[in-house]
C-alpha cells in the first residue's frame, strides 16, 4: 500500500471481529477528523478500547505503519 502511495496503513495483526474493529474505526476517524494528528488520533484511540476492553485482542492487534 505505501508503494502505491499510501502515506499511513492501519492493519491488524490477527483476526477481530468486526464489532470491535467498526468501534475502533470510528473513534479514529471521528479523532481524526476533529483535527487531531492521526497518529495520536489512533493511539487515544486505542487507549479508549483499553479502558473499556482489558483484555488486549480487542484492540492489541491493530498497528499503524507510516506517518
Amino acid at each position: 500500500f505505501q508503494q502505491a502511495g499510501a502515506k499511513a496503513v492501519i492493519m491488524s495483526l490477527w483476526k477481530v471481529s468486526d464489532l470491535h474493529t467498526q468501534e475502533l474505526m470510528t473513534t479514529f476517524y471521528t479523532k481524526w477528523l476533529s483535527g487531531i494528528p492521526k497518529r495520536k488520533a489512533f493511539i487515544e484511540s486505542q487507549m479508549e478500547m483499553k479502558e473499556k476492553y482489558k483484555y488486549p485482542y480487542f484492540w492489541g492487534s491493530f498497528v499503524m505503519a507510516g506517518n
